[in-house]
């Protein structure tokens, strides 16, 4: 049966016999490493659209700590705080919180047998204007010339470890995509240099007709480039209906809040066989050329 290859290159891709390169078990290789290679990709998208998500939210809030006088209660000193606080500009909205929200949120980390005797800070939450939002400094001035004795924390230390973990995170994405591409590479070569072994006899004899060492080149680089189409198409097949399914089981949030896949991920990896076909197609005629001259 005549292979689909063979009718998109029309006669040319007839010339070269298709059992000496392995080319079976290269299109398997290249549809898995371009199966990772999209799952990588699309991991960076998550993490760092999560991550910007974390810094724009953390951005958007401020903690404040506060320190009750000798005349008055902790929850006097918090209410008189998110009153000073509620004044500032770039704020727009400062709560006092009480015990009983504070109890509900280290509940699930300390457990309901030490809250009643645990002593806990007085906080004061403010959300912040996120197209001005005030900063630490004006906040804790307002608090001063209020005599307010409190700390204020505008999560810019957290702010600040979650866009480092998104860059490194990109960065790891970035390298294990290059690695894959690199595999890719190297398995070309490696069947492209088997194939023009076993076909000694058939590039000599084209090589006596007259084909040139770029014809004869390009023989091996439309093959690889076809076969490397095909087998990123099926690699990224399988990664988009992954994603798909990920992100339609998820619900609004994709996998979970820390890792948010959208749609845009599955069209993203489309270009996948593309790639993979250049990837060949220079792999292929760089190994090529070089075989043939090096031959001489």
């Amino acid at each position: 049966m005549e292979r689909w290859t063979d009718r998109l290159t029309g006669r040319r891709a007839g010339i070269l016999p298709r059992d000496g390169g392995g080319e079976p078990w290269l299109a398997a290789v290249i549809a898995v490493l371009c199966f990772l290679a999209c799952l990588a990709a699309v991991g960076a998208l998550a993490a760092d659209r999560a991550a910007h998500g974390w810094a724009m939210q953390l951005r958007s809030e401020a903690t404040v700590q506060v320190r009750p006088r000798v005349d008055e209660t902790g929850a006097e000193a918090a209410a008189r705080a998110a009153q000073t606080l509620a004044g500032v500009a770039g704020v727009e909205e400062a709560e006092a919180l009480d015990r009983e929200t504070a109890e509900v949120l280290l509940r699930p980390w300390v457990g309901d047998a030490v809250l009643p005797d645990l002593p806990l800070p007085h906080l004061v939450t403010v959300r912040l204007d996120p197209e001005a939002p005030a900063s630490a400094v004006s906040l804790s001035r307002a608090l001063a010339e209020a005599g307010v004795d409190a700390t204020v924390d505008d999560h810019s230390l957290w702010r600040g470890e979650v866009e480092r973990s998104a860059a490194l995170i990109t960065a790891l994405a970035v390298a294990a995509f290059l690695l894959t591409a690199g595999g890719a590479g190297a398995a070309i070569v490696y069947a492209t240099q088997a194939g023009m072994a076993a076909q000694r006899t058939i590039i000599e004899t084209l090589s006596l007709n007259g084909a040139s060492d770029g014809r004869i080149a390009g023989l091996y680089q439309t093959r690889y480039a076809l076969l490397a189409a095909g087998a990123g198409a099926a690699g990224a097949a399988a990664a988009m209906a992954l994603v798909a399914g990920l992100r339609f089981l998820g619900g609004a949030d994709g996998v979970t809040p820390a890792l948010p896949v959208t749609w845009s991920d599955v069209l993203m990896l489309s270009p996948c066989p593309l790639l993979a076909a250049t990837v060949a197609l220079v792999a292929a005629r760089m190994t090529a050329l070089a075989r043939l001259r090096g031959g001489r």
